[in-house]
């Protein structure tokens, strides 16, 4: 499972303290459950601070239902805006990632230039990553993850979101050439020898900063000897001796080597 940690606090509240500017901290709200909300027409100050108490209680998921009621009954106001920017945080905190982003995307769609646009690609970006699944599961939403922190990078480069961003895609595409081995051994095992050097190929040339890439390099080595290529094996061998000399993965190519391709050249 991918290490992963809950988004860094001072970006989160930052939206929340400048949020907070907006509405009259006077204003308390009846505690309770949802049926509390039945979503009567209030002012928009009342509603937008019974919001945010809601959030600074921990009931993120009424809060963000709330949030969402602002927006519903004040459409027009500058509250609105900022509401929607909440209701998305809210989401993400109660972990309903899906309407997180669906939250997130809406005041993107609306407000693509607003100033707090950046923070709203963070959220979707933050969505997508804390779902990502182990290394056994369908990676659809890792490739999700890994394009949304791409365009926190590229439009943002920077701002601290982009820094942020730039440490989880380490972790997302190390976990993506993960999948890749796991499905290139499972290859292997099963005698399909080119099918398992594609997997393994796309580490290398996909994903060659993470930790998988000794020893993609590795079961190159061995695949090549498996397909009668023993020039391919040694050129491998030589790559991972050239860049990682003290790897364990280097060793056991060098003995393979040595047994199967001893006087052989690389091509």
């Amino acid at each position: 499972m991918i290490n992963r940690s809950r988004s860094p606090l001072k970006l989160a509240l930052a939206v929340t303290a400048s949020a907070a500017a907006l509405f009259t901290t006077g204003c308390a709200g009846r505690s309770g459950g949802p049926e509390d909300t039945a979503y009567v027409a209030r002012d928009v100050e009342t509603l937008y601070s019974e919001a945010k108490r809601r959030l600074d209680s921990g009931n993120a998921k009424f809060a963000a239902a709330l949030f969402d009621e602002v927006e519903r009954q004040h459409p027009y106001s500058p509250w609105a805006r900022r509401a929607q920017l909440m209701s998305s945080f809210s989401y993400y905190v109660a972990r309903d990632y899906n309407k997180a982003i669906q939250s997130a995307q809406r005041f993107l769609s609306i407000h693509p230039g607003n100033k707090d646009a950046p923070y709203a690609y963070y959220l979707i970006a933050l969505s997508y990553y804390e779902q990502i699944s182990d290394v056994h599961r369908d990676q659809a939403i890792t490739d999700q993850a890994r394009t949304a922190l791409n365009e926190i990078i590229r439009r943002f480069p920077q701002t601290e979101y982009a820094s942020d961003a730039r440490l989880k895609l380490d972790l997302v595409n190390d976990h993506l050439a993960g999948k890749e081995m796991e499905i290139g051994r499972f290859y292997e095992r099963s005698g399909k020898w080119l099918a398992a050097q594609i997997r393994f190929q796309n580490v290398v040339e996909n994903f060659q900063t993470t930790s998988h890439t000794p020893e993609a390099l590795y079961r190159l080595t061995e695949t090549s000897l498996a397909l009668g290529v023993p020039q391919e094996a040694v050129k491998y061998t030589a790559v991972l001796g050239a860049n990682y000399p003290g790897n364990e993965w280097y060793e056991k190519a060098y003995e393979l080597v040595q047994d199967h391709a001893s006087g052989v050249t690389a091509s």
